[in-house]
Protein backbone atom coordinates (compact mmCIF):
# COMPACT_ATOMS: atom_id res chain seq x y z
CA UNK A 1 0.00 0.00 0.00
CA UNK A 2 1.35 3.39 -0.99
CA UNK A 3 2.72 5.38 1.93
CA UNK A 4 1.39 2.76 4.38
CA UNK A 5 3.17 1.18 7.31
CA UNK A 6 3.10 -2.34 8.59
CA UNK A 7 2.62 -1.86 12.33
CA UNK A 8 1.77 0.74 14.97
CA UNK A 9 2.32 -0.12 18.63
CA UNK A 10 0.52 2.52 20.69
CA UNK A 11 0.68 3.89 24.24
CA UNK A 12 3.11 1.43 25.81
CA UNK A 13 3.76 1.93 29.50
CA UNK A 14 7.45 1.34 28.79
CA UNK A 15 9.46 0.91 25.59
CA UNK A 16 12.87 -0.56 26.41
CA UNK A 17 15.20 0.64 23.65
CA UNK A 18 18.24 -0.91 25.46
CA UNK A 19 20.46 1.65 23.70
CA UNK A 20 19.63 4.67 21.56
CA UNK A 21 22.82 6.00 19.96
CA UNK A 22 23.75 3.22 17.56
CA UNK A 23 26.08 1.46 20.03
CA UNK A 24 27.32 -1.90 18.77
CA UNK A 25 27.48 -3.27 22.33
CA UNK A 26 27.25 -2.11 25.95
CA UNK A 27 29.87 -2.47 28.69
CA UNK A 28 30.63 -1.10 32.17
CA UNK A 29 28.64 2.04 33.17
CA UNK A 30 26.45 1.89 30.04
CA UNK A 31 24.89 -1.28 31.49
CA UNK A 32 23.73 0.36 34.73
CA UNK A 33 20.62 1.98 33.29
CA UNK A 34 19.25 1.02 29.89
CA UNK A 35 17.37 3.48 27.68
CA UNK A 36 13.63 3.28 28.52
CA UNK A 37 10.81 5.51 27.26
CA UNK A 38 7.56 5.87 29.26
CA UNK A 39 4.21 6.34 27.51
CA UNK A 40 5.59 5.76 24.02
CA UNK A 41 4.58 4.41 20.61
CA UNK A 42 6.55 2.70 17.85
CA UNK A 43 6.10 2.40 14.07
CA UNK A 44 7.46 -0.36 11.79
CA UNK A 45 7.44 0.15 8.02
CA UNK A 46 6.37 -2.30 5.33
CA UNK A 47 10.08 -3.11 4.82
CA UNK A 48 10.18 -4.54 8.38
CA UNK A 49 12.40 -1.78 9.79
CA UNK A 50 11.60 0.66 12.62
CA UNK A 51 10.52 4.08 11.29
CA UNK A 52 9.75 6.01 14.49
CA UNK A 53 9.77 5.71 18.29
CA UNK A 54 8.68 8.44 20.64
CA UNK A 55 6.07 9.92 22.99
CA UNK A 56 2.64 8.51 22.14
CA UNK A 57 1.06 11.92 21.38
CA UNK A 58 3.94 12.99 19.11
CA UNK A 59 3.77 9.73 17.13
CA UNK A 60 -0.02 10.06 16.87
CA UNK A 61 0.35 13.59 15.41
CA UNK A 62 3.11 12.61 13.02
CA UNK A 63 1.25 9.58 11.66
CA UNK A 64 -2.35 10.80 11.90
CA UNK A 65 -2.85 10.58 8.10
CA UNK A 66 -1.05 7.26 7.68
CA UNK A 67 -2.50 3.79 7.20
CA UNK A 68 -1.27 0.72 9.08
CA UNK A 69 -1.69 -2.96 8.33
CA UNK A 70 -1.94 -3.58 12.07
CA UNK A 71 -2.30 -1.49 15.22
CA UNK A 72 -1.78 -2.90 18.70
CA UNK A 73 -2.85 -1.07 21.84
CA UNK A 74 -0.01 -1.53 24.35
CA UNK A 75 -1.61 0.38 27.24
CA UNK A 76 -0.19 -0.88 30.55
CA UNK A 77 2.28 -3.14 28.71
CA UNK A 78 6.00 -3.09 27.91
CA UNK A 79 7.76 -3.37 24.57
CA UNK A 80 11.26 -4.88 24.54
CA UNK A 81 13.66 -5.87 21.75
CA UNK A 82 13.27 -9.47 20.58
CA UNK A 83 15.65 -11.67 22.58
CA UNK A 84 18.83 -12.99 20.98
CA UNK A 85 20.08 -16.48 21.87
CA UNK A 86 23.81 -16.48 21.10
CA UNK A 87 24.55 -20.21 21.47
CA UNK A 88 22.43 -23.27 20.64
CA UNK A 89 22.73 -26.83 19.27
CA UNK A 90 19.14 -27.32 18.06
CA UNK A 91 19.47 -29.89 15.22
CA UNK A 92 19.71 -33.47 16.47
CA UNK A 93 17.88 -36.77 16.88
CA UNK A 94 17.69 -39.07 19.90
CA UNK A 95 16.72 -38.07 23.42
CA UNK A 96 19.30 -38.04 26.23
CA UNK A 97 16.88 -37.96 29.15
CA UNK A 98 18.52 -41.15 30.54
CA UNK A 99 21.81 -39.24 30.86
CA UNK A 100 20.14 -36.61 33.02
CA UNK A 101 19.37 -39.42 35.48
CA UNK A 102 23.03 -40.54 35.34
CA UNK A 103 24.23 -36.98 36.03
CA UNK A 104 21.84 -36.65 38.96
CA UNK A 105 23.35 -39.88 40.32
CA UNK A 106 26.84 -38.35 40.18
CA UNK A 107 28.28 -39.08 36.72
CA UNK A 108 30.28 -36.18 35.24
CA UNK A 109 30.00 -34.86 31.68
CA UNK A 110 33.33 -36.50 30.78
CA UNK A 111 32.37 -39.85 32.45
CA UNK A 112 29.36 -40.06 30.13
CA UNK A 113 31.35 -38.82 27.11
CA UNK A 114 34.09 -41.45 27.60
CA UNK A 115 31.50 -44.23 28.00
CA UNK A 116 30.25 -43.49 24.46
CA UNK A 117 27.35 -41.29 25.60
CA UNK A 118 26.95 -37.56 25.36
CA UNK A 119 27.82 -36.08 21.97
CA UNK A 120 28.68 -39.59 20.61
CA UNK A 121 25.19 -40.91 21.42
CA UNK A 122 23.57 -37.98 19.64
CA UNK A 123 25.93 -38.31 16.65
CA UNK A 124 24.83 -41.92 16.09
CA UNK A 125 21.12 -40.99 16.16
CA UNK A 126 21.60 -37.87 14.03
CA UNK A 127 23.51 -39.81 11.36
CA UNK A 128 20.60 -42.28 11.14
CA UNK A 129 17.86 -39.61 10.96
CA UNK A 130 16.56 -38.34 7.63
CA UNK A 131 16.86 -34.67 6.68
CA UNK A 132 13.06 -34.38 6.88
CA UNK A 133 12.96 -35.83 10.43
CA UNK A 134 15.70 -33.43 11.54
CA UNK A 135 13.90 -30.45 9.99
CA UNK A 136 10.61 -31.36 11.62
CA UNK A 137 12.04 -31.52 15.17
CA UNK A 138 14.21 -28.43 14.56
CA UNK A 139 11.19 -26.42 13.42
CA UNK A 140 9.29 -27.40 16.60
CA UNK A 141 12.24 -26.37 18.80
CA UNK A 142 12.55 -23.01 17.04
CA UNK A 143 8.81 -22.51 17.65
CA UNK A 144 9.35 -23.05 21.39
CA UNK A 145 12.24 -20.56 21.43
CA UNK A 146 10.19 -18.00 19.53
CA UNK A 147 7.22 -18.29 21.90
CA UNK A 148 9.66 -17.59 24.77
CA UNK A 149 10.63 -14.31 23.04
CA UNK A 150 13.65 -15.24 20.90
CA UNK A 151 13.73 -13.53 17.48
CA UNK A 152 17.37 -14.25 16.54
CA UNK A 153 19.14 -17.51 17.35
CA UNK A 154 22.59 -18.93 16.65
CA UNK A 155 22.30 -22.55 15.42
CA UNK A 156 25.23 -24.97 15.27
CA UNK A 157 25.87 -28.15 13.35
CA UNK A 158 28.19 -30.58 15.16
CA UNK A 159 26.32 -33.85 15.66
CA UNK A 160 27.54 -35.24 12.34
CA UNK A 161 31.35 -35.15 12.63
CA UNK A 162 31.41 -36.63 9.09
CA UNK A 163 31.18 -34.25 6.14
CA UNK A 164 27.98 -35.92 4.91
CA UNK A 165 26.06 -35.51 8.19
CA UNK A 166 27.45 -32.03 8.93
CA UNK A 167 26.18 -30.91 5.51
CA UNK A 168 22.82 -32.57 6.21
CA UNK A 169 22.54 -30.50 9.41
CA UNK A 170 23.64 -27.29 7.67
CA UNK A 171 21.03 -27.86 4.91
CA UNK A 172 18.37 -28.20 7.63
CA UNK A 173 19.53 -24.91 9.22
CA UNK A 174 19.60 -23.21 5.80
CA UNK A 175 16.05 -24.35 5.02
CA UNK A 176 14.82 -22.88 8.31
CA UNK A 177 16.72 -19.65 7.63
CA UNK A 178 14.86 -19.31 4.32
CA UNK A 179 11.40 -20.51 5.34
CA UNK A 180 10.82 -19.36 8.93
CA UNK A 181 10.30 -15.92 10.47
CA UNK A 182 12.84 -16.31 13.28
CA UNK A 183 16.32 -14.92 12.46
CA UNK A 184 19.13 -17.51 12.26
CA UNK A 185 22.92 -17.22 12.46
CA UNK A 186 24.39 -20.50 11.17
CA UNK A 187 27.52 -22.06 12.67
CA UNK A 188 29.64 -24.90 11.31
CA UNK A 189 30.76 -26.95 14.33
CA UNK A 190 32.26 -30.05 12.71
CA UNK A 191 34.96 -30.01 15.41
CA UNK A 192 32.45 -30.67 18.21
CA UNK A 193 34.06 -33.98 19.15
CA UNK A 194 36.84 -36.17 17.76
CA UNK A 195 35.24 -38.91 15.60
CA UNK A 196 35.85 -42.52 16.64
CA UNK A 197 39.09 -43.92 15.22
CA UNK A 198 40.71 -40.51 14.66
CA UNK A 199 43.10 -38.36 16.66
CA UNK A 200 42.35 -34.65 17.15
CA UNK A 201 45.10 -33.84 14.66
CA UNK A 202 43.67 -36.22 12.02
CA UNK A 203 40.17 -34.84 12.58
CA UNK A 204 41.53 -31.30 12.14
CA UNK A 205 43.26 -32.34 8.88
CA UNK A 206 39.98 -33.79 7.54
CA UNK A 207 38.07 -30.61 8.42
CA UNK A 208 40.70 -28.34 6.83
CA UNK A 209 41.24 -30.43 3.68
CA UNK A 210 37.70 -31.66 3.03
CA UNK A 211 34.95 -29.95 5.07
CA UNK A 212 35.93 -26.27 4.74
CA UNK A 213 36.65 -26.28 0.96
CA UNK A 214 33.21 -27.89 0.43
CA UNK A 215 31.55 -25.24 2.64
CA UNK A 216 33.31 -22.49 0.71
CA UNK A 217 32.05 -23.93 -2.58
CA UNK A 218 28.46 -24.31 -1.32
CA UNK A 219 28.59 -20.74 -0.01
CA UNK A 220 29.80 -19.43 -3.36
CA UNK A 221 26.95 -21.22 -5.16
CA UNK A 222 24.45 -19.74 -2.71
CA UNK A 223 23.33 -23.22 -1.54
CA UNK A 224 24.28 -22.91 2.13
CA UNK A 225 25.02 -19.73 4.05
CA UNK A 226 27.30 -20.23 7.08
CA UNK A 227 28.22 -17.31 9.38
CA UNK A 228 30.49 -18.76 12.08
CA UNK A 229 33.05 -21.48 12.77
CA UNK A 230 33.17 -23.29 16.12
CA UNK A 231 35.51 -25.82 17.75
CA UNK A 232 35.12 -27.56 21.15
CA UNK A 233 38.55 -26.61 22.53
CA UNK A 234 38.87 -28.89 25.56
CA UNK A 235 41.21 -31.37 27.24
CA UNK A 236 40.57 -34.77 25.63
CA UNK A 237 38.74 -33.16 22.67
CA UNK A 238 40.52 -30.53 20.49
CA UNK A 239 43.80 -29.22 21.89
CA UNK A 240 45.04 -25.65 21.34
CA UNK A 241 47.07 -26.54 18.27
CA UNK A 242 44.24 -28.32 16.42
CA UNK A 243 41.80 -25.62 17.50
CA UNK A 244 44.08 -22.88 16.15
CA UNK A 245 44.47 -24.62 12.77
CA UNK A 246 40.74 -25.19 12.30
CA UNK A 247 39.67 -21.71 13.40
CA UNK A 248 42.30 -20.00 11.24
CA UNK A 249 41.23 -22.04 8.19
CA UNK A 250 37.60 -21.08 8.83
CA UNK A 251 38.56 -17.43 9.13
CA UNK A 252 40.45 -17.73 5.82
CA UNK A 253 37.20 -18.64 4.03
CA UNK A 254 35.36 -15.70 5.60
CA UNK A 255 33.74 -17.26 8.69
CA UNK A 256 33.53 -15.42 12.02
CA UNK A 257 35.32 -17.23 14.85
CA UNK A 258 32.86 -18.10 17.62
CA UNK A 259 33.96 -21.14 19.63
CA UNK A 260 33.70 -23.20 22.86
CA UNK A 261 36.60 -22.46 25.23
CA UNK A 262 37.82 -22.91 28.83
CA UNK A 263 34.72 -24.85 29.90
CA UNK A 264 35.90 -27.88 31.90
CA UNK A 265 39.65 -27.18 32.12
CA UNK A 266 41.73 -23.99 31.89
CA UNK A 267 43.10 -24.23 28.33
CA UNK A 268 44.08 -20.60 27.59
CA UNK A 269 41.37 -20.71 24.92
CA UNK A 270 40.46 -17.07 25.58
CA UNK A 271 44.04 -16.00 24.83
CA UNK A 272 43.97 -18.06 21.63
CA UNK A 273 40.65 -16.52 20.56
CA UNK A 274 42.00 -13.02 21.02
CA UNK A 275 45.15 -13.90 19.05
CA UNK A 276 42.99 -15.14 16.14
CA UNK A 277 40.56 -12.19 16.21
CA UNK A 278 37.54 -14.17 17.47
CA UNK A 279 34.17 -12.40 17.51
CA UNK A 280 33.02 -14.49 20.50
CA UNK A 281 34.04 -17.28 22.85
CA UNK A 282 31.48 -19.37 24.75
CA UNK A 283 31.45 -21.02 28.20
CA UNK A 284 34.65 -19.65 29.88
CA UNK A 285 33.92 -21.28 33.27
CA UNK A 286 37.70 -21.84 33.63
CA UNK A 287 39.00 -18.71 31.88
CA UNK A 288 42.23 -17.15 33.22
CA UNK A 289 42.54 -13.59 34.51
CA UNK A 290 44.82 -12.84 31.56
CA UNK A 291 42.21 -14.22 29.18
CA UNK A 292 39.55 -11.90 30.63
CA UNK A 293 41.81 -8.85 30.28
CA UNK A 294 42.73 -9.80 26.71
CA UNK A 295 39.06 -10.30 25.70
CA UNK A 296 38.11 -6.90 27.13
CA UNK A 297 40.75 -5.01 25.16
CA UNK A 298 40.11 -7.00 21.94
CA UNK A 299 36.31 -6.46 22.14
CA UNK A 300 35.87 -10.23 21.91
CA UNK A 301 32.46 -11.16 23.28
CA UNK A 302 32.03 -13.68 26.14
CA UNK A 303 28.93 -15.82 25.57
CA UNK A 304 28.00 -17.12 29.03
CA UNK A 305 25.69 -20.12 29.45
CA UNK A 306 24.19 -20.20 32.95
CA UNK A 307 21.95 -23.19 32.15
CA UNK A 308 24.97 -25.41 31.41
CA UNK A 309 26.82 -24.55 34.61
CA UNK A 310 23.54 -25.08 36.49
CA UNK A 311 22.62 -28.46 34.95
CA UNK A 312 26.16 -29.88 34.97
CA UNK A 313 26.80 -28.46 38.48
CA UNK A 314 29.92 -26.72 37.18
CA UNK A 315 31.56 -23.67 38.66
CA UNK A 316 29.69 -20.61 37.33
CA UNK A 317 31.56 -18.40 34.85
CA UNK A 318 32.98 -15.26 36.51
CA UNK A 319 30.51 -12.85 34.99
CA UNK A 320 31.12 -10.13 37.60
CA UNK A 321 34.86 -10.01 36.97
CA UNK A 322 34.26 -9.93 33.19
CA UNK A 323 31.71 -7.10 33.50
CA UNK A 324 33.93 -5.10 35.85
CA UNK A 325 36.84 -5.42 33.41
CA UNK A 326 34.75 -4.25 30.45
CA UNK A 327 34.23 -7.54 28.60
CA UNK A 328 31.24 -7.55 26.21
CA UNK A 329 29.11 -10.15 28.04
CA UNK A 330 26.40 -11.97 26.08
CA UNK A 331 24.07 -14.84 27.01
CA UNK A 332 22.94 -18.04 25.32
CA UNK A 333 20.68 -20.93 26.29
CA UNK A 334 23.12 -23.61 25.03
CA UNK A 335 19.95 -25.53 24.07
CA UNK A 336 21.07 -29.11 23.34
CA UNK A 337 20.25 -32.66 24.52
CA UNK A 338 22.50 -32.06 27.55
CA UNK A 339 21.04 -28.66 28.60
CA UNK A 340 17.43 -28.65 27.50
CA UNK A 341 16.21 -25.06 27.85
CA UNK A 342 14.45 -22.98 25.18
CA UNK A 343 13.85 -19.89 27.28
CA UNK A 344 16.06 -16.81 27.28
CA UNK A 345 13.95 -15.26 30.10
CA UNK A 346 14.95 -18.24 32.29
CA UNK A 347 18.57 -17.87 31.14
CA UNK A 348 18.49 -14.18 32.17
CA UNK A 349 17.00 -15.09 35.56
CA UNK A 350 19.74 -17.70 36.19
CA UNK A 351 22.38 -15.17 35.07
CA UNK A 352 21.10 -12.73 37.69
CA UNK A 353 20.79 -15.22 40.54
CA UNK A 354 23.75 -17.57 39.90
CA UNK A 355 26.16 -15.26 38.10
CA UNK A 356 25.32 -12.11 40.10
CA UNK A 357 24.33 -10.02 37.08
CA UNK A 358 21.87 -7.15 37.45
CA UNK A 359 18.62 -7.20 35.45
CA UNK A 360 19.78 -4.44 33.05
CA UNK A 361 23.07 -6.31 32.50
CA UNK A 362 21.20 -9.54 31.77
CA UNK A 363 18.78 -7.89 29.34
CA UNK A 364 21.62 -6.17 27.46
CA UNK A 365 23.47 -9.51 27.38
CA UNK A 366 20.41 -11.18 25.81
CA UNK A 367 19.81 -8.39 23.26
CA UNK A 368 22.46 -5.94 21.97
CA UNK A 369 25.51 -7.88 23.25
CA UNK A 370 24.22 -11.25 22.03
CA UNK A 371 23.57 -9.63 18.63
CA UNK A 372 27.16 -8.29 18.73
CA UNK A 373 28.49 -11.81 19.45
CA UNK A 374 26.82 -12.87 16.17
CA UNK A 375 28.04 -9.82 14.24
CA UNK A 376 24.44 -8.56 13.91
CA UNK A 377 24.19 -5.64 16.35
CA UNK A 378 23.98 -3.09 13.52
CA UNK A 379 20.52 -4.46 12.60
CA UNK A 380 19.26 -6.25 15.73
CA UNK A 381 19.43 -6.21 19.54
CA UNK A 382 17.91 -2.79 20.35
CA UNK A 383 14.87 -0.71 19.38
CA UNK A 384 16.23 2.15 17.27
CA UNK A 385 15.05 3.83 14.07
CA UNK A 386 16.54 1.98 11.09
CA UNK A 387 16.89 -1.34 12.92
CA UNK A 388 14.83 -4.45 12.23
CA UNK A 389 11.36 -4.44 13.84
CA UNK A 390 12.02 -7.46 16.10
CA UNK A 391 10.28 -7.05 19.44
CA UNK A 392 8.16 -8.58 22.17
CA UNK A 393 5.22 -7.14 24.08
CA UNK A 394 4.78 -8.26 27.66
CA UNK A 395 1.67 -7.85 29.76
CA UNK A 396 3.17 -6.11 32.76
CA UNK A 397 3.80 -2.47 33.74
CA UNK A 398 7.56 -2.94 34.22
CA UNK A 399 9.95 -4.73 31.90
CA UNK A 400 11.82 -6.40 34.78
CA UNK A 401 8.94 -8.87 35.22
CA UNK A 402 10.32 -10.81 32.24
CA UNK A 403 13.38 -11.71 34.36
CA UNK A 404 11.85 -11.56 37.85
CA UNK A 405 9.10 -14.12 37.14
CA UNK A 406 11.10 -17.34 36.90
CA UNK A 407 9.43 -19.53 34.27
CA UNK A 408 6.64 -16.95 33.85
CA UNK A 409 7.35 -16.00 30.26
CA UNK A 410 4.46 -18.03 28.80
CA UNK A 411 1.96 -15.94 30.76
CA UNK A 412 3.78 -12.64 30.26
CA UNK A 413 4.53 -12.59 26.53
CA UNK A 414 1.49 -11.37 24.58
CA UNK A 415 3.16 -10.86 21.20
CA UNK A 416 6.39 -11.78 19.45
CA UNK A 417 7.09 -9.71 16.33
CA UNK A 418 9.80 -10.22 13.69
CA UNK A 419 10.39 -7.59 10.98
CA UNK A 420 7.13 -5.94 12.03
CA UNK A 421 5.13 -9.14 11.48
CA UNK A 422 3.31 -10.78 14.39
CA UNK A 423 4.78 -14.29 14.55
CA UNK A 424 3.21 -15.27 17.89
CA UNK A 425 0.18 -13.97 19.71
CA UNK A 426 -0.89 -15.40 23.06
Amino acid sequence: MAGGHRLLLENARQVVLVCARGEGFLTREALRSLEVLEGASLVVGTDGFIKAIGPADAIQKQFSEETFEERIDCSGKCILPGLVDAHTHPVWAGERVHEFAMKLAGATYMDIHQAGGGINFTVERTRQASEEELYSSFQQRLGCMMRAGTTLVECKSGYGLSLETELKMLRVIERARRELDIGISATYCGAHSVPKGKTASEAADDIIKNHLPRLKELGRNGEIHVDNIDVFCEKGVFDLDSTRRILQSGKDIGLQINFHGDELHPMKAAELGVELGAQAISHLEEVSDEGITAMASARCSAVLLPTTAYMLRLKQPRARKMLDEGVIVALGSDFNPNAYCFSMPMVMHLACVNMRMSMPEALAAATINAAYALGKSHTQGSLEVGKQGDLIIINSPRWEHLIYQFGGHHELIDYVIAKGKVIYKK
